[in-house]
Formats: C-alpha cells, sequence, structure tokens
C-alpha cells in the first residue's frame, strides 16, 4: 500500500453536488477504494494560496489513484497531482490549512438533491459509469 498527498484545483461548479455525495455517503460502498477516498475527501484541506484541494489518499493502484480518478475524482477535479509519501505524513504537512468544506465558497453552495450529474455508481460491484 502506498500514500500520496493530492493537490487537485476543484472544479467549482460542480463542489455542491460533490459535498451532497459525500455528506450521503454515496461513495463508501465503493470498492476497494470508497472508505479511504470518502474519508479523504471528507477531510480536505484548501490551500488558499495555490487555489487548491490538498488531501492525503492510500492507494494500491498504478498508476496512482487510477480507479479514483475514473469513478469520481476526474468529475469533480481538474490538476489532479500526487506526490508519495509515508502514511500520514502528508495530513502532518497540511494540517495547519483550512478544511475545505468550511471554506465561504462552500458554505455558499446549495446541496442537491439525490439526482446529481455526476458518476452513477452501482456499489454492489464497485463500478461507475458518467
Amino acid at each position: 500500500m502506498a500514500f500520496y498527498l493530492v493537490r487537485a484545483r476543484l472544479r467549482m461548479g460542480r463542489a455542491a453536488e460533490l459535498r451532497a455525495r459525500l455528506e450521503r455517503g454515496e461513495f463508501r460502498a465503493l470498492q476497494p477504494f470508497g472508505p479511504a477516498l470518502t474519508a479523504s475527501l471528507e477531510n480536505a484541506r484548501w490551500d488558499p494560496e495555490a487555489g487548491e484541494a490538498v488531501w492525503e489518499e492510500e492507494d494500491y493502484c498504478s498508476p496512482p489513484l487510477a480507479m479514483e480518478r475514473a469513478a469520481v475524482l476526474d468529475h469533480y477535479f481538474e490538476d489532479l497531482r500526487v506526490e508519495r509519501v509515508p502514511a500520514g505524513e502528508g495530513w502532518r504537512r497540511i494540517a495547519e490549512l483550512p478544511a475545505l468544506w468550511d471554506q465561504p465558497f462552500a458554505q455558499e453552495l446549495e446541496i442537491l438533491p439525490d439526482e446529481g450529474e455526476g458518476p452513477v455508481c452501482d456499489p454492489a460491484n464497485g463500478w461507475c459509469s458518467g
């Protein structure tokens, strides 16, 4: 298992949808990455100097986060970059940054109903489309 510090630009027009799906726990059942992805995104930080979301993610794929990107991340983020780090080091490095979901732009967003335009995910097999 490897850990990565992830940096990406949040697609602001899709932020409300992502936040709503996280609050409903929609990604948790995705296998094998759902619980780790959900926890990482729920705890993501905001780097105001770079204008980026930042989080630590555990992953087993090569290239890193391939499944997560195909299923979820590429729909909600742009310019995703990863840096391999020891477990917990990414979180330590970004601990002083403010929480992503506490930012004014996130507070002003309307929470969308269940029918979002994002990927449709089947928890039974872990596959997403769209």
